[in-house]
């Protein structure tokens, strides 16, 4: 796969990056850009022993350290964007709390011609199969509990996951960069609903990735599960969902009763995440705000999608 760049976003989690850079010693990518979201920089001497032993084997890695905490979304936006300048022609996104699988890259580059995005699919810490929604039932700009769990041999996607996303700098060029001003939560999902528009993404059978981190969860039927979350996530579970209105108006998927339904959807979820995993009534406060938030991003007349603001970068196609 040529000129593929590893984009890594990082913060304050040194055992599990450690882990992951472990893991990319065994594939050998074109480059790696590694996005230390810590002001602090907790990440660079990790960085550097890595680089020096990748170096060593001919892959270039970069370490760019943020001066602020931008986010899941604004550390991919840095990453992907500072890749795209040095030329790279594949963006694999991934968070630090994931391992590559031997021989991933491999498995991947057999679809290289199929689609501009392909996501591969992934095990849990504990080495079960992953669930993913990777149909997204966009009136509701809610993901499909049903989606079939056998992606075999690949699934049409209208979604996707910086959990091991493959992405090629034509479809870039085409959507932009990751939107930075998500910080958190369905910004991976909506920038695989910008890609729909623009090709067919894929989902594929093929184990790439297995995750690192072990989250409190309920398990529900099959491989489904509902994992605990933050209330910082939760916060942005709901403001966010103003981001996702105006990127569904652009293509005219817009539409107010469905929406709100799926918002409210969306709201009763996180209530029953609250009751049964967290059983803390301070986690309600962060959602209700979120909430509020979100009607202020959908009436901010200023607003416009990340692909105008970066089109000194990416061109004027």
């Amino acid at each position: 796969m040529k000129k593929l760049a590893i984009v890594v976003t990082t913060y304050k989690r040194n055992g599990l990056l450690e882990k992951l850079l472990e893991s990319i010693k065994s594939e050998k990518p074109w480059m790696v850009v590694l996005v230390d979201n810590d002001p602090e920089g907790g990440a660079k001497d990790l960085s550097l022993s890595f680089k020096k032993e990748m170096e060593e084997k001919g892959v270039e890695v970069k370490y760019e350290r943020q001066k602020e905490n931008t986010g899941g979304a604004g550390g991919f936006f840095a990453g992907v964007k500072s890749a795209y300048e040095l030329g790279a022609e594949w963006f694999w996104l991934m968070d630090d709390d994931v391992r590559i699988l031997p021989g991933a890259l491999e498995r991947l580059s057999k679809w290289e011609k199929k689609s501009p995005m392909i996501q591969g699919s992934r095990l849990n810490s504990d080495g079960t199969p992953f669930y993913w929604q990777y149909r997204f039932i966009v009136p509701l700009a809610v993901p499909n509990p049903f989606a079939a769990k056998d992606c075999a041999p690949f699934k049409a996607a209208n979604t996707c996951c910086f959990e091991g996303v493959l992405v090629k700098r034509s479809l870039v060029e085409k959507i932009g960069f990751p939107d930075p001003r998500f910080f958190i939560y369905w910004d991976d999902t909506t920038y695989g609903y910008l890609a729909s528009k623009a090709c067919q993404p894929i989902v594929v059978p093929d184990l790439i990735l297995q995750r690192t981190r072990s989250i409190n969860n309920l398990k529900l039927k099959g491989n489904r599960r509902l994992n605990s979350t933050s209330d910082l996530n939760r916060y942005y579970i709901m403001r966010n969902r103003g981001f996702m209105m105006r990127y569904l108006s652009l293509f005219g998927d817009y539409d107010p009763l469905l929406f709100g339904l799926g918002t409210f959807f969306t709201f009763l979820k996180e209530m029953v995440r609250i009751a049964v995993l967290d059983r803390r009534l301070k986690a309600l406060p962060p959602l209700v705000k979120g909430w509020a938030d979100s009607r202020k991003v959908m009436k901010d007349r200023s607003w416009k999608p990340a692909r105008a603001e970066q089109k000194n970068v990416l061109g004027k196609r």
